[in-house]
């Protein structure tokens, strides 16, 4: 937790007089209970960063608990400022990422099963899906206590004001009517 006699803001957050420090701003209870995965995904995130527990501010950590439904998915996203680390509670996942350009845009993949750990490199597109047949659970570590995350469809296809859909189409390679379709899905058919 960032501690300082001074009023003072670092990484946008207050930071608190160490003598006014508590249990209470290094604490976070309910990681322990399922999150509701009834939504167009299938996946629920529980966060646990800087804006849940005060006291990770410029600590550099932040953790998630997923839950999935049978064939929910973390759908493929970035994380901007941090690498994550993701242990397999329950369940079976089929996870990877792509290499960036300079490396061929190699698909890196492997199934997890309960107790599997995968790494995802700072900035690299990465997905995880529940290919198993029950509910699954994950926990996930970063090495930011915020790690920001921008999911790719929802930012290209949901974007205010949208991106020209003749661009998308040449860009992605899609008939122009696909992309007129991606964007009714998600929120941006003007």
């Amino acid at each position: 937790m960032c501690v300082c006699v001074l009023v003072v803001f670092v990484n946008g957050k207050f930071c608190k007089d160490p003598k006014l420090a508590t249990a209470e701003d290094f604490f976070l209870s309910g990681l322990n209970k399922p999150g509701n995965t009834t939504n167009r995904l299938g996946v629920n995130e529980t966060e646990a960063n800087v804006e849940q527990i005060p006291g990770l501010n410029t600590l550099g950590v932040s953790a998630f608990r997923i839950d999935y439904a049978p064939n929910g998915q973390s759908p493929p996203h970035i994380h901007p400022r941090a690498s994550e680390i993701l242990l397999v509670l329950e369940g079976t996942l089929y996870a990877g990422f792509v290499t960036s350009d300079n490396l061929n845009n190699t698909l890196i993949t492997k199934v997890l099963h309960e107790g599997d750990v995968f790494v995802f490199p700072i900035g690299l597109i990465h997905f995880h899906v529940n290919i198993g047949n029950t509910s699954a659970v994950a926990y996930s570590g970063l090495n930011s206590q915020f790690p920001g995350e921008i999911t790719i469809a929802d930012t290209i296809f949901g974007a205010h004001p949208r991106i020209k859909p003749d661009f998308l189409a040449k860009a992605f390679q899609l008939d122009p009517n696909v992309v007129k379709d991606l964007e009714n899905k998600f929120g941006n058919g003007n």
